[in-house]
Formats: C-alpha cells, sequence, structure tokens
C-alpha cells in the first residue's frame, strides 16, 4: 500500500512538473510573441533587406559656347568568380573568350589568355582580376563576351564601378577648372562650386534573394537628385593661344613662372587664365595661381599714379618734367631710371617709364598730404580682394601712413611700384576700367548654373565702380598708354593690323625668400586692344630665374601680348571690324566650306547636279571646296596620315567619327549639329584604340 502510494505522489510531481514546463513554454511564447515579437520581425526583416546608395552624378563643367571642360565618366574593375562557371560553360567557351579577350586589351596573345584562364579556373578563384580602370566601352563589350554573357551567377562576371573626374583639355586651364578628388583637397572651380556640382545621393531598399540577387522593394526609392551644371566664361580657343604664346616665352628664358589673363572689356568676363611654374624637371605644370598671388607691380603701377595726378588736376600730360638725368636722391635713398633722360612731357615720361619723373610728381604734389594718394588708391579697390570666384585669392597690401613700415621714402616709391603689393587681376582690373571709358567691371570666370540643360541661374556683369575718373583723365590715361606702343619702351609689339595700349613693367624680386642680391625680376606687360573699340584686356605677369640676360617687361612680357592678340585677331573672336582683305568683307554673310571626306562631297555635287574634277583616292584622304581666282570651284585635298590625329572640326559627325575609327580611336560624343571641338589636338600622335570626345555644336 505503501508502495502504490509513493508511485502515486511520483507520478503526481512529475505530472505537476510537466504542467508547470508546458505552462512556462506557453508564457514564454506569448511573450515572444506579443512583447519581444515586432522586434524580432524587424531584425528578421533587415536580415533578408539592404539599403542600397544611388549615387547623384556629379555636374560637367561647361563653356558658353558649349564645350566641354570637365566631366565624369564610369570606370570599371573586372574579375572573375571561376566557381560559379561549369566546366562545361568553360571548356566549350574558353577558346573563344580568349580570342576576344586578346583583341580587346592587345595585351597578351589568345594562347596566353587561355592559359591563364585555365589556371584560374583550376585553382577555383572566386576574385580573379581580370582588368583595372576599364572604360565604359570595353566593359560593355566585356559584357557580352562567351561565358560573362551568362552573368554573375553562371558566367561569374563581377565588376566594381567607380566614376572618375575628367579634363578633356589636360593641363589647359586646369588651375582654373580644378580636379575633383574624393577624400582630397579640390582646387579651382570644381572647389569654389563644390556644392552647387555635388547633388544629393538618393537611396533603395532592396531584398535579398537566394544566389545572391537583390531586388528592389517597390516604392522605397528615393531618387538622386544630380549636380548642376556650371557655365564658365573660359573660352578655349584664346586658353589655348595664351597658354601656347606663354609657354613659349617661358622656356625660352627659363622663367620661374608666368601668368596671363585675358579679360572681356566690357563685361570683366575671364577669357583665359594661364597659371604656369616652372618644374624641378624643367618642364611647366599648372601648378599654382600664380594671378591671385599680391606681388610688387614695379611699372604697371605707374598708371594708378598717373590716374591719381589726372583726377586731382595737379598736371596734364602736356606738361613738362624733368628726370634729372635718370638719377635722384629721395630722403637719402637714390631711385635710378633704367636709361638716362632729359626734359620731356609726363606722356613721354610714362611712355619711356621713368621713376624718377613719376616718383618726382607724386612728391611734389602729395608729401604734404599722402593720405590723399592712398585714398585714391583705395578708391581703385586695390586695398580689397578683387572678388574673383575662385578660393584662395590673396589680400593685397596698400600702405597707410599709419602702417609700421611707412617712411619718407615709402611714397616716392609706391608712386613707381615698389612698397605695395596687389595681385595681377587687380592691375587688369584697372587697365579694363581705363578701357572700358572709366567704368570698372568685377573679374569673373562664372556666367551661369544649369539643370537639365537650362539655366536655373545666370550671372550678370557686376560694375565695382561706376567712373574711375572724368572723361578727361580717362582720355589722357589711354593717350599715355598708346604712346608706350607708338613711341615708348614696347614699340616692338605694334601691329599693322590693330592699335595696342598699354604699359610695361619691370620689378626686382624680393619676396618668398628671395632677396635683391638674388638677382630675380619680374617683366609684365598689361594692355588693351583695339586702342579705339578695346575688345579685350591682357595682362601679362612673368617672374625670371636669378640673373636672367632677359628680364624687361618689354623683352619678356610684351611678346606674350601680341601673340595673344595675334592669335585672338586672328580667330576672328571678336568679330573685328578693323582692315579686312577684300575676301573679307566686313558683314558678309556667306557660309564657309568644311573639311569633309571626299564621299560626301560628291554626295552633294551630285544633288546639286554639280560637275567638279574630284580626286580619285578615296582612302585617307579629307576635302575642302574653294574658289579659285575665276570663281571656278576647286576641290583641295588633305591627306590623313596614320598614326597622327587629324583636324576634324566643323566636320559633320559622320565624317568625323568615319576619320577617326579608321585611326582605330574610341569616339565619345557630346552634343549635337557640327563637330566644334576635339579633345585630341590634330597633328599630335595618337595610339590605337585612344579615346577622343567630340563636343558638338
Amino acid at each position: 500500500m505503501n508502495v502504490k502510494k509513493d508511485i502515486r505522489f511520483r507520478v503526481y510531481i512529475a505530472f505537476t512538473c510537466i504542467c508547470l514546463f508546458g505552462i512556462a513554454i506557453f508564457l514564454k511564447a506569448l511573450k515572444i510573441q506579443v512583447k519581444e515579437g515586432p522586434e524580432l520581425r524587424k531584425l528578421a526583416r533587415e536580415m533578408h533587406t539592404d539599403t542600397t546608395t544611388l549615387e547623384a552624378e556629379r555636374g560637367n563643367i561647361y563653356t558658353e559656347n558649349g564645350m566641354l571642360l570637365c566631366s565624369s565618366i564610369p570606370e570599371f574593375d573586372v574579375h572573375i568568380d571561376f566557381s560559379m562557371i561549369s566546366k562545361k560553360l568553360f571548356d566549350s567557351k574558353v577558346d573563344t573568350l580568349a580570342i576576344c579577350l586578346s583583341d580587346l586589351f592587345k595585351n597578351a596573345s589568345p594562347a596566353q589568355y587561355r592559359q591563364q584562364l585555365k589556371a584560374a579556373y583550376d585553382s577555383a578563384d572566386r576574385y580573379y582580376t581580370l582588368a583595372r580602370n576599364v572604360p565604359y566601352y570595353q566593359y560593355q563589350l566585356l559584357r557580352a563576351f562567351p561565358i560573362f554573357n551568362k552573368g554573375k551567377n553562371y558566367g561569374g562576371f563581377i565588376e566594381d564601378a567607380r566614376v572618375k573626374r575628367i579634363n578633356p583639355y589636360g593641363m589647359l586651364a586646369y588651375r582654373t577648372i580644378g580636379l575633383y578628388r574624393e577624400n582630397s583637397q579640390t582646387i579651382g572651380l570644381e572647389s569654389r562650386y563644390d556644392s552647387v556640382l555635388t547633388g544629393t545621393d538618393g537611396s533603395c531598399v532592396v531584398q535579398k534573394q537566394t544566389g545572391g540577387v537583390r531586388i528592389p522593394i517597390e516604392g522605397s526609392e528615393i531618387e538622386p537628385q544630380n549636380g548642376k551644371d556650371i557655365v564658365t566664361t573660359l573660352d578655349v580657343s584664346i586658353q589655348d593661344v595664351a597658354e601656347h604664346a606663354m609657354m613659349s616665352v617661358l622656356q625660352q628664358y627659363e622663367c620661374l613662372y608666368g601668368t596671363c589673363i585675358v579679360m572681356e572689356v566690357e563685361t570683366g568676363k575671364i577669357r583665359a587664365l594661364v597659371n604656369l611654374g616652372r618644374q624641378p624637371n624643367g618642364t611647366y605644370w599648372e601648378d599654382l595661381n600664380y594671378a591671385m598671388m599680391p606681388t610688387e607691380p614695379g611699372s604697371t603701377f605707374k598708371l594708378m599714379t598717373l590716374l591719381s595726378l589726372l583726377s586731382d588736376k595737379h598736371v596734364t600730360i602736356n606738361n613738362m618734367i624733368d628726370p634729372e638725368g635718370g638719377q635722384k636722391m629721395f630722403s637719402g635713398r637714390l631711385m635710378k631710371d633704367a636709361h638716362p633722360g632729359h626734359e620731356m612731357t609726363i606722356k613721354e615720361a610714362f611712355a619711356h617709364s621713368s621713376n624718377v619723373s613719376m616718383a618726382k610728381l607724386a612728391t611734389q604734389y602729395y608729401s604734404a598730404n599722402p593720405e590723399k594718394y592712398v585714398a585714391h588708391l583705395q578708391a581703385l579697390h586695390l586695398d580689397k580682394r578683387t572678388g574673383i570666384d575662385l578660393i584662395g585669392e590673396r589680400a593685397p597690401v596698400v600702405k597707410t601712413t599709419e602702417s609700421k613700415s611707412w617712411s619718407a621714402t615709402t611714397l616716392p616709391w609706391m608712386a613707381t611700384g615698389y612698397e605695395v603689393q596687389i595681385t595681377p587681376l587687380h592691375t587688369c582690373m584697372v587697365y579694363n576700367a581705363v578701357a572700358n571709358n572709366g567704368r570698372m567691371m568685377k573679374p569673373y570666370l562664372v556666367s551661369a548654373i544649369r539643370e537639365y540643360g537650362k539655366n536655373d541661374r545666370t550671372i550678370e556683369p557686376q560694375v565695382v565702380i561706376d567712373r574711375i575718373a572724368d572723361s578727361s583723365t580717362i582720355a589722357q590715361a589711354k593717350e599715355c598708354m598708346r604712346a608706350v606702343v607708338t613711341e615708348g619702351t614696347a614699340t616692338n609689339i605694334a601691329s599693322p593690323f590693330y592699335e595696342i595700349s598699354g604699359k610695361t613693367g619691370t620689378a626686382q624680386v624680393a619676396d618668398k625668400g628671395i632677396k635683391y642680391s638674388d638677382g630675380v625680376y619680374q617683366g609684365s606687360f598689361v594692355g588693351f586692344f583695339p586702342s579705339e573699340k578695346p575688345k579685350y584686356t591682357i595682362a601679362v605677369v612673368i617672374r625670371t630665374k636669378p640673373h636672367s640676360s632677359a628680364y624687361y617687361g618689354g623683352t619678356i612680357a610684351a611678346p606674350v601680348f601680341r601673340m595673344i592678340a595675334d592669335g585672338v585677331f586672328a580667330y576672328d573672336i571678336g568679330s573685328w571690324n578693323g582692315p579686312l582683305d577684300s575676301l573679307a568683307k566686313a558683314g558678309d554673310k556667306k557660309i564657309p566650306a568644311r573639311s569633309a571626306t571626299i564621299g560626301s562631297y560628291a554626295t552633294l555635287f551630285n544633288v546639286l547636279n554639280r560637275k567638279v574634277d574630284m580626286p580619285t583616292s578615296w582612302d585617307n584622304n579629307l576635302v575642302q571646296v574653294v574658289t579659285d581666282s575665276n570663281k571656278r570651284t576647286a576641290v583641295v585635298t588633305t591627306p590623313v596620315y596614320k598614326g597622327i590625329m587629324p583636324n576634324v572640326t566643323g566636320m559633320g559627325l559622320k565624317d568625323a567619327i568615319y576619320i577617326l575609327e579608321t585611326q582605330g580611336m574610341q569616339v565619345r560624343v557630346y552634343g549635337k549639329g557640327k563637330v566644334q571641338s576635339q579633345s585630341v589636338a590634330p597633328g599630335t600622335r595618337v595610339i590605337k584604340g585612344q579615346n577622343i570626345i567630340l563636343q558638338l555644336s
């Protein structure tokens, strides 16, 4: 009996424990379902979903006539996961794939490619690197190759995409345009307008499926907002002329650096900005923006002194001044002229750049009240930054009588361009104001912000000072600047086709660790043309090597001005109304003939029912239609040499692509219409497979 009770008691205890355990499980399940369930379900969803960033495209940089200066292009690193490729597929297609890869990359034979692919397949390499930095057109071809056309899951094709920022024109205006570098320092317009160009990334929630497939969840997309484009005031043709002109002189005299600014007179638009510095290996590169660095300007500053004297009606340019043989003591300090001089008019003194004459005038009329002279400089905004739309412009230094370094010799030396530091941009801005009949314009580089091809914001020319001086002062200043070229220090750059007005400058340098005894000089020429109706102001500043044999502004800087002015005039960029020959009458509306292939012109003449003798050879030739002295139509042939870049500017897209692809080049096209520019300069050597960008009008 006791045994039965004992067994029954144990059964009850076991049953009770089982019931309690079941109740505990139920309560725990209830707690998970009700209290912890939402959080756990969320975690489960997160394990099967992911958020993908949809990157915004960075905006492009253009010129006002639509030429592309900077853009983003995709690049790819291509890898292969051989574990995803079946043996049957690999064995049947590897030979064809090897031939395709050899034809595309041309860096190995089909046999070598087959050997590399076979070794990687046998080792079951899951991330074999096939190629890096693959451009988009090659990436598209790769995706269509045998095996790879099966995709990632069966063909093992893996791509790592990224965006590369390119400047199609290379060094041309590189420091001004800048180059965007992710997680690195950005310069130029790329830096100044980074917030405009960048845009806003979007996002998308994707659901993970078996096999690594990701499917976007409908309604989860947040579209990216692409960056806006900026339209610069730069003109590629003028920039190219300016850069080549500057380079030729820098290389000839082994100068330390040179900068050049081409400004449109009426608007203040910067049409070209060159900054070339000598590198340790002797080459030149756009390394620093020298146009925004203050230095002692030298004799180009004499225009500011002349404007002060004329505005205060102390003198006229016909008053006489005695330079005292080109040497004079000012408060115990000797000032010299480059050449001895006799009594002359102020106009002649300016034209021949007499330091003593200008220092004597400044001392005579402002020594009792030097603050008045300084006030004139401040009124010209020489003590303030120009405000150009680039980051990094340094502040100028214009001394006042309150400055600790002001002394008895400061005034005469300031009058000749020493003991004051301004940037070449400041000098260009003042000279441009004289050219613009007294109206000072703010220099600027961006004329519009564009979104989806339409201007979102237009930047209008901005007047800094409506009139820097009265009309009499401006007229006399112009007359003096004209005399510099007709009879003074820059007669070597006089042109028979247009008139130039300007001023030379030569300053001995003592800054940035350089001492006067080092024999480093800064030669400059600033002026405008044509003198009667100025269209462009050009400032050229060049710093010489120590103890250079050539250092005068008239010797090294003025020729650069003339070369640029000649180039601009020859390109007819300004629609000149100057001297034209009988074949280029002003206002003539005839359409010039463009270069094209022989086939295109043959088709044209057939349509027009015109009989014209055409070349018999159609291979590698361009032709252009001209008229002889009897107004008969003739065809001029221009051969296209293999390996040499032809000039396709002005051609139709069909002809241009035919010519370039015949050379083995890969062509990318922007815009519509005729070819307006090409990223590879005519006459340069080309390599088969090389990329070229064509900008259409």
